[in-house]
């Protein structure tokens, strides 16, 4: 039985990284007098490694004008990460980012179905209040059962520390419930997890493999609609060539 649909945040519910971290990082890193800039091509790679402030690490570990030592990279990075989700709220506050297709209908059918909606996401609970309020209005909170961010689960993807806790809030097991992701981190943590998982890609994963996932797609309403029903065919379906 389908009780729960546990979403992935950035990328799974809208083009965040995109239209939105990628623009912030590159703000702040121009507020901060720095000559970085990410474009499209370096930011994709980037996204391997979860965690915005592990990113600017993993930059920073290949360039020549970083700071020497790694208590400096540390500060820096932290620096960096906190201005960066800042610019980030004032974008989303501002209109810039709306859900992907399907993502709305898909969320309304299963709450008139009485399944469960659960958030298992990596980024900071200020970056989902931020994203949330502008997408869903200021009682977002009432959409969802379950509620996992970084601070509630600090090992990333593709640990499944945050699909575990998920699971637990929820009051769900792994058997009952499927998860939407866009990244293969994302994929591997529902799956250590026991979860069954379905991925709409994102713009940075269009060429990524998904191997186990119950289905891959370009979105949920492309090529056809994604519906519940579809969903709880796919709880059974392990592994299927992406």
């Amino acid at each position: 039985m389908l009780r729960a649909l546990i979403w992935d945040v950035d990328g799974t519910i809208a083009e965040t990284e995109r239209d939105g971290h990628c623009v912030a990082f590159n703000l702040a890193f121009e507020e901060a007098g720095l000559a970085w800039r990410w474009s499209p091509d370096h930011y994709g790679p980037l996204l391997h490694v979860a965690g915005g402030r592990e990113r600017i690490l993993h930059d920073m570990a290949q360039r020549a004008d970083a700071p020497a030592t790694a208590a400096e990279r540390e500060a820096l990075a932290r620096a960096l990460h906190l201005r960066k989700n800042a610019i980030y709220a004032e974008r989303v506050a501002a209109g810039a980012l709306s859900p992907r297709p399907g993502v709305l209908r898909l969320m309304d059918e299963a709450a008139a179905a009485g399944v469960q909606l659960g958030i298992a996401t990596t980024t900071s609970g200020s970056n989902v209040q931020a994203l949330f309020s502008s997408l869903f209005g200021a009682d977002w909170r009432r959409r969802f059962a379950a509620v996992v961010c970084a601070e509630e689960a600090p090992q990333l993807k593709p640990h499944p520390q945050v699909y575990l806790r998920a699971l637990q809030g929820l009051g769900v097991v792994a058997g009952e419930a499927f998860a939407l992701e866009d990244t293969p981190n994302g994929l591997l943590a529902a799956q250590a997890a026991g979860i069954a998982c379905g991925i709409t890609r994102s713009a940075f994963f269009v060429h990524d493999r998904y191997p186990g996932a119950a289905w891959v797609r370009p979105d949920l309403d492309t090529p056809t609609p994604m519906t519940l029903d579809a969903i709880r065919a796919g709880l059974s379906v392990k592994i299927r060539a992406s």
